[in-house]
């Protein structure tokens, strides 16, 4: 097949690339730009020369073609502002959910039109292709699993994805980059939004937002615990960065209109946390499930919740089988059947 490989610099899509080239497929490797070059470049250090000089590397050692795309007005406008936008009305946005869904497998998959059988990325993710239906399964490494980040792509997209390194655990890529000496076979994962590189979110969100003051409250008593610089820092069930004494203290909610945050002690928490709450935007990957006792995971990791969902229209109640802490409007819930990913939908209030 000829395929365009999504090259990082990083070690997944490297090893990817590499297996990619073990089973004969004529690959071309491409770099996007969605990073804001002019736009953060005053935050201090450049977060993409660096990405780009191993993705060169790598390219020159595999005797592939690299190429360079900048989609960076794409990304400013189905991503950036999606992010600003959820943040200023209170709610946690997902922005690599989207990048996935608008950019990596949206406008590039646009750009290269039919040139390219399919898009090969550095994804912990699988495939199971049953006729015309491609469903989206769990990596077997469930640490690392990235299904949470694919999960609202359609199948369009999905029919030409490619995941070579789904089979295989992080260990295995890491020691397979060893073997081969990649250049970047010690190279730390990234662990920041992908726009963002080395910029710190906070930076990220003050540029856009500025600073407000406002109050952090006591949920249980009204007290006034200290100030904030604005809410849209924030996110519900954060503990770190409150600076308040006599802690832990998390987040509860969040007013808007007022910019107040309101805070629960750690010793409350299980009284202020929910077993039960809406969804609504409901996306399958390949179809609605059948069953309505699923799996569900209300943020990237490796801890999934037993749960029963009800489905209605475009919107679903979702009924967890134990309490959970942090559950907050706009972010996104990802409903399994065991290994299969069967898509997503967003919290609301």
């Amino acid at each position: 097949m000829k395929i365009a490989m999504l090259l990082s610099g990083g070690v997944d899509s490297s090893v990817g690339m590499h297996l990619l080239k073990r089973e004969g497929h004529e690959v071309t490797a491409f770099y996007l730009k969605v990073w804001l070059e002019d736009e953060l470049a005053y935050i201090g250090e450049c977060p993409w020369e660096e990405d780009l000089i191993f993705a060169r590397e790598v390219c020159e050692r595999m005797e592939f073609p690299l190429e360079i795309r900048s989609l960076q007005h794409q990304y400013q406008q189905r991503v950036v502002q999606y992010t600003i936008d959820e943040l200023e009305a209170g709610r946690t946005p997902s922005p690599d959910i989207f990048c996935n869904k608008h950019i990596k497998f949206g406008a590039f998959l646009d750009e290269i039109d039919n040139s390219f059988d399919c898009v090969a990325s550095g994804h912990y993710a699988r495939l199971d292709v049953r006729g015309e239906l491609v469903r989206l399964k769990r990596g077997i490494d469930t640490v690392k699993d990235q299904t949470y980040f694919l999960s609202q792509l359609h199948q369009d997209q999905i029919r030409r994805a490619y995941f070579p390194i789904g089979e295989l655990t992080k260990s295995d890529v890491r020691q397979l980059a060893c073997e081969l000496d990649l250049p970047n076979k010690d190279r730390r994962d990234s662990q920041g939004i992908c726009f963002l590189g080395k910029i710190k979110y906070s930076e990220f969100v003050r540029h856009h937002l500025g600073e407000r003051v406002g109050d952090i409250i006591n949920t249980e008593n009204g007290q006034v615990l200290g100030l904030h610089q604005g809410y849209w820092f924030y996110t519900i069930g954060q503990r770190q960065g409150l600076g308040l004494s006599h802690g832990p203290w998390f987040v509860q909610r969040k007013d808007p209109v007022r910019n107040i945050i309101y805070v629960t002690h750690g010793k409350r928490l299980e009284e202020t946390s929910c077993d039960s709450y809406r969804v609504t935007n409901l996306h399958w990957v390949a179809s609605p499930p059948a069953e309505q006792n699923l799996q569900v995971r209300i943020r990237h990791g490796p801890e999934f919740l037993e749960a029963s969902v009800k489905l209605e229209a475009d919107s679903a109640t979702v009924q967890l089988a134990h309490k959970e802490a942090g559950i907050a409007p706009g972010q996104f819930t990802v409903f399994y059947d065991g290994d299969i990913c069967l898509g997503g939908a967003t919290v609301v209030p």
